[in-house]
């Protein structure tokens, strides 16, 4: 995730009530200056925490740790934001949402371990946000109520 997203996507999180944040190894540094003013210095009142290596990877720990975990991913299991399907991951006691990378998106070993696969529905025409703008429609949509 480069650091304007990553800068946007924490600013969202935190306006929005999450509670910390995991990045991949390839992901920008927070700390670095463009994400830093994105998020409008909110990274400093987000936890963060860099994966030791892919997601696949750490999804057991989480599960482990009692969180369900969903990616915001176009697959042909993929439920709407909109749909009352979604409401066993508003209600869980703990949430991990993964975020692909724009283009390639989450990775297949990634999405075989998921939960749940959650979309925005959009009209037809448009298949896809900017990942900023996509994370902040799902944690909202998402968030603890």
């Amino acid at each position: 995730m480069t650091a304007f997203n990553l800068g946007a996507v924490v600013r969202s999180a935190v306006a929005l009530g999450w509670d910390a944040l995991l990045l991949t190894p390839q992901a920008a540094d927070p700390l670095y200056r463009r994400a830093m003013r994105v998020s409008m210095g909110t990274v400093f009142r987000l936890p963060w925490a860099r994966l030791p290596g892919p997601v696949a990877a750490s999804l057991p720990a989480l599960r482990a740790a009692g969180f369900a975990v969903a990616a915001l991913e176009v697959t042909d299991r993929a439920v709407g934001l909109d749909s009352p399907e979604i409401e066993p991951l508003r209600t869980a006691e703990r949430l991990a949402l993964v975020l692909g990378q724009e283009g390639p998106g989450v990775r297949p070993e990634t999405l075989a371990q998921t939960d749940a696969d959650v979309v925005i529905p959009m009209p037809d025409g448009v298949d896809s946000l900017n990942v900023a703008a996509a994370a902040a429609v799902a944690l909202w949509e998402l968030r603890a109520r």
